[in-house]
């Protein structure tokens, strides 16, 4: 691991619960989204409804409530924007942090103590819509949180610098139309450099650039061990 990253790990010792405080863990339940399930083969996942009743179907299967995953994976889910679609080159198609599918509405709690270092509602189809970035000290490192696909509300009352702590209400999942269309889930995502960008930050890669984005955003389980 990296210096970042064994910071990361070290700052808890259990796992952390993300979304709604009342959803127990034991209610959480993996879900594979790649090209290689054959499960959503020939499934257009990128329509948010089909993508829908097949998270429906794995909660139901598993009696769970929020289904989670996706770090670092293959998929087709962007297939249909031309934001990922790179001319000439491999298309940006690399997941790069964990979504965790629950439904429109449900609370979204930081991990730990931080600050709004940005925010902001990347409205395009296919992007993260309504989103909030904090900042994060832990010894003497400094990194970052994504929070993409939130509700409207989540980022109205919000200005830089202010403060959350650790299990605090962040905001809530945005539906569909508000989260420009997926269905219903967060974007989970962890940045050791930021660079310039404010509210926003690529959360998918094409796989020359996997190298160095695997680098800049460590695996969000480092610090969640779920």
């Amino acid at each position: 691991m990296t210096k970042v990253e064994k910071v990361i790990y070290s700052i808890s010792n259990s796992s952390i619960r993300i979304l709604d405080n009342s959803i127990p863990l034991s209610e959480y339940t993996p879900i594979d989204l790649s090209v290689f399930n054959v499960e959503v083969e020939g499934l257009d996942i990128s329509q948010p409804d089909i993508c829908q009743l097949y998270i429906d179907k794995i909660l139901k299967k598993r009696s769970a409530k929020v289904a989670y995953g996706g770090y670092l994976e293959q998929r087709s889910l962007y297939k249909t924007y031309d934001s990922f679609r790179m001319q000439d080159q491999a298309p940006r198609n690399i997941h790069l942090g964990t979504d965790f599918w629950a439904k429109a509405g449900t609370k979204v709690h930081s991990p730990l103590r931080g600050q709004v270092h940005s925010f902001g509602n990347n409205s395009a189809k296919g992007d993260y819509g309504p989103t909030i970035v904090l900042e994060h000290i832990a010894f003497h490192r400094r990194f970052y949180t994504l929070y993409g696909h939130l509700s409207i509300s989540s980022i109205q009352d919000l200005y830089p610098g202010k403060p959350f702590e650790a299990g605090e209400v962040l905001g809530i999942l945005g539906k569909t139309e508000i989260n420009v269309n997926y269905a219903p889930h967060l974007h989970f995502q962890l940045i050791c450099d930021i660079g310039e960008y404010n509210g926003d930050y690529p959360g998918v890669c094409s796989a020359k650039e996997l190298d160095y984005y695997k680098n800049n955003c460590p695996d969000p389980n480092l610090l969640l061990k779920l």
